[in-house]
């Protein structure tokens, strides 16, 4: 089925290879050094708050995977039992599409894709590191979206829409930021599943005592993307196995696979609609993009049965705030008819998590797991949704 289309295609999961600069270029003196980049036996490494990291091999992106290398292990194709080191092959050398938009947009015409919504791929470093200093986190991440925005405009042409990251632990600096971005042109932000930094303890965004964030967000209409991340649930597996490790995608264990499996975006949509953020400010709309969607049928059921226990604890039924607010960007591999007949194909935007290895090399491919489907789940699907979310007109 892949070829050309009379509908646009919009892929809900691009990313970006950040530069060395990404996290130091606006960062006040006092705290350049919580990045910095160090040689360890003829590599560069990262070194976070003092701590040497190998959460990305090659922090530098110089050299990376190739885009789709990893697609058999994660469609459970490996009957070698292979590493995902051993089964991503020969690397490539990053090209200018990987670090600019300018030529993202040249290579989006090369693949049929009309617009894509463009992740960072290290920025998730920043949160997990400073969970116990809030204030230190917002300082950070105000410096990586001005370096966003100078090297990843936040609307590119309405081709390219870059995520700033947003994060509400110190509600006056988190309104300040979303009005920074969106005077800038922002159409999404990134929001990392889990909790966030706090003194002494840390807590769900979605609390009470971030109303004025979610207020000031549903007033703007902005897109809240709730992309995998480290949302810090190795220390869950650590507990288990009693040792003390940093979460690396190029190291994943069988314990830890089939442990935190979904939980960091199934702990953080029940926070969203338990807590009541969802039915306090219920034009607010978030998207789950690389979580998969296998987790969305439990999760529904699961409030299902919470609802009827303690109905009077909701002011609506949760699955009703979950179908009006939550929108889902599911693997390929996943079983996408059972989760399309659950919440509607009005629910579903695709995402090929390019250029990473655990995505696809031909991203509009997605759209032959939806053979199925009718023509007009079909676009909604591949694009239609995506520009309702963000805003921006349809091509022609």
């Amino acid at each position: 089925m892949v070829g050309s289309f009379d509908f646009p295609v919009f892929d809900a999961d691009n990313h970006l290879y950040e530069t060395q600069e990404a996290f130091t270029r606006y960062l006040p003196k006092e705290l350049q050094s919580q990045f910095r980049y160090v040689n360890v036996d003829g590599r560069t490494k990262m070194v976070v708050r003092g701590m040497l990291s190998d959460y990305i091999p090659n922090p530098t992106f110089e050299v990376v995977a190739k885009p789709g290398a990893w697609a058999d292990y994660f469609a459970g194709n490996n009957p070698e039992g292979k590493s995902v080191r051993e089964m991503m092959g020969e690397p490539m050398k990053s090209i200018p599409a990987f670090r600019n938009p300018k030529d993202r947009v040249n290579l989006l015409d090369q693949q049929g894709i009309d617009a894509a919504l463009m992740f960072p791929t290290l920025a998730s470093l920043i949160e997990v590191s400073f969970l116990d200093l809030p204030e230190t986190t917002m300082q950070l991440l105000r410096a990586f979206n001005r370096w966003m925005l100078d090297d990843w405009p936040y609307n590119y042409q309405d081709r390219v829409f870059s995520t700033p990251v947003l994060n509400p632990c110190v509600v006056d600096e988190a309104i300040a930021e979303l009005d920074f971005i969106l005077d800038n042109g922002a159409r999404v932000a990134l929001l990392r599943p889990g909790p966030v930094a706090g003194a002494p303890r840390t807590r769900s965004p979605f609390l009470a005592e971030f109303d004025p964030f979610w207020a000031r967000v549903e007033e703007s209409g902005i897109l809240i993307a709730m992309h995998a991340s480290d949302s810090g649930y190795q220390r869950h597996v650590d507990e288990w196995q009693g040792n003390s490790t940093e979460f690396s995608a190029f190291k994943p264990s069988p314990f830890a696979s089939a442990s935190m499996g979904s939980r960091a975006i199934t702990d953080t949509v029940y926070s969203a609609i338990c807590h009541g953020m969802l039915t306090r400010f219920p034009g607010v709309r978030l998207i789950s993009v690389e979580n998969g969607g296998s987790w969305v049928l439990p999760a529904l059921k699961q409030l299902d049965s919470v609802y009827k226990k303690m109905p009077k604890d909701f002011a609506e039924h949760p699955r009703e705030t979950f179908l009006r607010s939550i929108y889902v960007s599911p693997f390929w591999e996943d079983q996408l008819d059972a989760l399309i007949d659950e919440i509607g194909a009005e629910r579903v935007c695709f995402g090929s998590d390019y250029p990473h290895p655990e995505g696809l090399e031909n991203p509009i491919s997605y759209i032959d797991e939806l053979s199925d489907r009718s023509d007009d789940e079909r676009r909604r699907i591949m694009g239609g949704n995506l520009y309702d979310l963000v805003g921006v007109a349809q091509p022609a």
